[in-house]
């Protein structure tokens, strides 16, 4: 019994001392302050196991290698994910120096699948990766996934090529590609998807 009221005890100091923690405002949450350490291992790790857990179960499209369906995801990842997961030749963005935790460089590093299609579709909490499922459908976001697959070591000029291909997609209305890569580190502006 005295066991038990030595846990218990110990249980309410816990508690207490995190509820004091919380109340006092000493932790900053300012994107530009990185979390402690062991913080942001103890998130990035909840973060990666329950993304695993969560598309183990998904099953992946006949389709996903599909050169339509690439093509297709190209200007979907163009309109939506450069400004933050960067394009061949892009250094950095107007946006991303101000993220934290800063987002993959997609186009530098491969991605799963499955766990691509579930972070698309739902997004990630306390990050500015937006849950695209909201307003576009899964055949949209498998082109998307189907498309980074092949975007590690695409250069800059298949990159641009590729984009400047991709269907005109009415759910993206009209695309503003000053993010797009052009020879010599600089970008330019009036890219038409064909059929545009």
């Amino acid at each position: 019994m005295k066991t038990v009221k030595i846990i218990l005890a110990m249980l309410l100091f816990i508690v207490l001392g995190i509820g004091l923690f919380v109340w006092s405002g000493i932790y900053n949450p300012g994107a530009d302050s990185p979390h402690w350490k062991i913080t942001y291992t103890l998130m990035q790790t909840t973060r990666e196991r329950a993304v695993e857990q969560r598309a183990a179960a998904i099953t992946l499209p006949t389709n996903l290698y599909d050169a339509q369906l690439i093509l297709k995801g190209a200007g979907q990842y163009a309109a939506m994910c450069t400004s933050c997961h960067l394009a061949p030749g892009m250094k950095d963005s107007e946006l991303r120096p101000g993220l934290y935790p800063l987002p993959p460089n997609l186009s530098k590093v491969s991605v799963d699948p499955r766990e691509a299609f579930w972070v698309i579709k739902h997004g990630m909490k306390m990050s500015a990766m937006p849950a695209w499922g909201a307003s576009h459908d899964d055949a949209t976001i498998w082109s998307m996934v189907a498309f980074l697959q092949k975007l590690p070591g695409m250069t800059p000029v298949q990159y641009r090529e590729m984009v400047a291909k991709a269907p005109p997609d009415e759910e993206m209305g009209p695309m503003d590609d000053a993010t797009l890569p052009v020879p010599g580190g600089h970008t330019h502006g009036g890219h038409a998807h064909a059929g545009d």
